[in-house]
């Protein structure tokens, strides 16, 4: 009878919670999908009609939709590339026992706690200007011609930039898994003869696998809604050459006031963001099972 008594209790505690996160959740979502049927112009305030799918087919349809739809999943692809090879590289680096560890961790870790607007300046005007920047200096200095980073591969730019501040979460996650390593196990590995690329592959990778996938989902999710740094660095510039499915639905909504075509825009991420999701989560859920 107690426990049944505690259960409500803590139901009741925690509605309010659950309800406000529904309602911060479903009426933005529902504001959306009810504009995304609508002719909605901010130059024209109060000329709304419905349309149907009018927007939808509209947004799809366009040239650009489909260049910022191959440019999501590059982005996507070429930052999970980067961060899961370089955190486990950058794991199995901390995981050596060094003098000053724990502050070379703090400062690989740093990255992740700076903004992106932020981060994104810092590169754009100290590191990535053919003028001024780092890399233009170091060119220079060795006899070559300076590279304009954001005018001639701003796709490749942003996946450096995003990397950058992606890089920490993966370290960290993996050099936890790292540090619950069986080391029994690599002693007798070692003692049997096996070098160390064979106890990497037959030992530490299969032992990371479940916190790669965990690595991949969480990041992925956050990857597909890429947006300050592309707003900070190229404006989704040279014309479409960096832009994703979120600045598209930006630029449709409050560049070119078309409130109802960003709506849809904005309904078609989400669709496929959760599509991404579902497939991922059946990939991990098969990963646990084995």
């Amino acid at each position: 009878m107690a426990t049944a008594h505690s259960r409500t209790a803590a139901r009741l505690m925690l509605s309010p919670a659950v309800i406000l996160l529904l309602l911060w959740m479903i009426v933005p979502l529902g504001m959306t999908l009810y504009f995304s049927f609508l002719r909605y112009n901010l130059l024209m305030p109060g000329m709304e009609t419905f349309v149907g799918f009018e927007n939808y087919y509209y947004f799809i349809n366009q040239p650009a939709f489909w260049s910022a739809l191959s440019n999501t999943l590059i982005l996507v692809l070429g930052v999970l590339c980067i961060t899961v090879v370089g955190g486990i590289l950058l794991a199995l680096l901390l995981d050596q026992p060094f003098w000053g560890q724990g502050i070379v961790r703090v400062l690989v870790i740093a990255p992740f706690f700076v903004m992106p607007t932020v981060s994104a300046l810092v590169w754009k005007n100290m590191f990535m200007n053919p003028v001024n920047g780092i890399f233009a200096h170091i060119a220079k200095s060795l006899g070559l011609q300076p590279f304009d980073f954001l005018s001639h591969a701003p796709l490749a730019s942003i996946i450096l930039i995003v990397a950058w501040q992606w890089l920490p979460f993966a370290t960290l996650i993996l050099l936890t898994a790292l540090q619950s390593l069986d080391r029994e196990q690599q002693e007798a590995a070692e003692m049997d003869g096996a070098g160390w690329m064979q106890r990497f592959v037959y030992l530490t990778v299969p032992h990371l696998t479940r916190s790669i996938t965990v690595v991949i989902l969480i990041q992925t999710i956050f990857l597909l809604s890429v947006f300050a740094e592309i707003l900070v660095t190229t404006n989704g510039g040279p014309g479409t050459a960096s832009t994703n499915l979120t600045y598209l639905v930006y630029a449709q909504s409050l560049l070119n006031y078309d409130v109802g075509g960003g709506s849809a825009g904005g309904i078609i991420a989400v669709i496929l963001a959760n599509i991404v999701a579902i497939f991922l989560m059946r990939m991990i859920g098969k990963n646990l099972e084995a």
